[in-house]
């Protein structure tokens, strides 16, 4: 039985994968502010849930502390927490730029900077990171998001080859357009239609359909700096 990290563990992608791993892992997942909705969760899946600002390195410190103290070891770590802005780019404030790099990028390095000295001591270990197809391909309105997504694949790359002599593997993610309340609070029914029938496949994504994904990659230990696209063939 692994020790499954996963950060924002309320949303329909952090949910999901909370769900996924339940079933075979202990699982313990971050949240920031819906304490009841994270504990509703954790006594549906029967895991753990506990409070962080992935934003504040102290915080992330002390939650990791924590987790290694109760656990003895953290397997594999899921930075899947991440805010959205659809904003023209003339009218994204400083503000706003800060704040998504802030919890989409500084997030992800501050978790993986506490989680990682225990996994290179044990000389094990898996590092999945939730990005974004526009990480990969940019989007229209979507520039601060994009860059900060951008920026994970670029952490993963990097850092996949700096812990791997440590037997650590480090992947990213790069999800479609996911049926979920962030996208259907931004889009309007008109565009998720829109989106859905520029899909390949015809449809959006489900979170569940990337949970898989994720246990995929942390679960094979000769994949390792890759990013894999869940996007339904959008790209």
């Amino acid at each position: 039985m692994s020790v499954i990290l996963i950060t924002g563990g309320t949303g329909a992608i952090g949910a999901a994968l909370a769900e996924e791993f339940a079933r075979t892992d202990d699982v313990i997942f971050t949240y920031n502010s819906n304490k009841e909705q994270a504990r509703s969760l954790m006594e549906k899946l029967n895991c753990l849930c506990v409070p962080a600002d992935i934003t504040d390195a102290g915080s992330v410190n002390d939650t990791v502390r924590n987790v290694l103290r109760e656990f003895g070891r953290i397997d594999i770590l899921v930075n899947n927490a991440g805010i959205s802005l659809i904003k023209p780019f003339l009218d994204t404030s400083y503000e706003d730029w800060r704040r998504v790099i802030d919890v989409d990028l500084t997030g992800v390095f501050n978790m993986t900077r506490a989680v990682a000295p225990a996994m290179v001591s044990r000389k094990s270990g898996a590092i999945v990171n939730i990005s974004s197809v526009w990480g990969v391909h940019g989007a229209s309105c979507e520039v601060a998001y994009s860059a900060a997504k951008a920026g994970v694949i670029g952490f993963t790359r990097a850092l996949a080859k700096e812990l791997g002599p440590s037997g650590i593997t480090v992947n990213a993610i790069a999800p479609g357009v996911i049926d979920s309340p962030m996208n259907s609070s931004h889009l309007t029914p008109e565009e998720l239609s829109q989106l859905a029938e520029d899909t390949p496949l015809g449809r959006l994504g489900q979170a569940g359909e990337v949970a898989k994904a994720v246990r995929s990659v942390a679960e094979n230990r000769f994949i390792t700096g890759q990013v894999l696209g869940v996007d339904g063939g959008f790209y």
